[in-house]
């Protein structure tokens, strides 16, 4: 039943769908993170049908007002900190998108949704087609972080999880800058994937070791 959600004549419908329920400037962004998403796709082997449909509705959600975004959120059951729902509801659109998804649409497949859920903040485990939506979403070359075009350069040429956590890192140094709250879970996001870094890092260190001492 997936299957159906990634054909051309679904995605087009989709569009359309996606056309009346966002801003154009959102819209165009949406486009531009689909198109990005199918880049990183190829890039790291991932299923270039689903990246670009989860590209194309991350922000099926977005357009809506912070009280309207508390309202979703409730009514679709999402479950999130307390936190998030009073003080950062604009990053409830990728959940409430999600769930909301799911209803209107349920061909379309878990792993596709579970990609727009993710988009917002990340979290710990992120799957390929994961870590491809939201970077793609903050690399678009129409968004306006600064630096993002430092890491478009390295698509291809590192793996994919150390290009999400370069995204992930400027995404935080924006946050920061602009003194804009973070997700409670963000710290926990960020040390899990240093962590798994610097595993990597290590790993050809003691190879080589071993090696020396034959």
């Amino acid at each position: 039943m997936a299957e159906e959600s990634l054909t051309d004549e679904f995605y087009e419908q989709a569009k359309k769908s996606l056309r009346q329920r966002l801003a154009p400037q959102r819209y165009e962004h949406s486009l531009s993170v689909s198109d990005m998403a199918v880049r990183l796709a190829r890039a790291y082997g991932v299923d270039e049908r689903k990246a670009r449909l989860a590209g194309l509705l991350h922000d099926w959600d977005k357009d809506y007002s912070d009280d309207d975004a508390r309202m979703r959120a409730r009514e679709l059951g999402v479950q999130t900190n307390p936190v998030v729902l009073e003080s950062m509801p604009r990053l409830l659109h990728g959940p409430t998108a999600a769930l909301d998804l799911a209803r209107a649409y349920p061909e379309i497949g878990d792993d596709v949704l579970q990609a727009i859920a993710r988009h917002t903040s990340a979290e710990v485990g992120m799957t390929d087609l994961d870590m491809v939506v939201y970077t793609a979403d903050a690399i678009e070359p129409l968004r306006p972080f600064d630096g993002m075009a430092a890491v478009r350069e390295r698509i291809g040429q590192v793996s994919l999880e150390e290009l999400f956590l370069a995204t992930f890192q400027h995404v935080i140094a924006f946050l920061v800058e602009k003194k804009r709250r973070m997700h409670p879970d963000t710290v926990n996001v960020w040390n899990y994937y240093v962590e798994r870094s610097r595993d990597v890092r290590k790993k050809p260190r003691k190879a080589e070791q071993k090696k020396g001492s034959k």
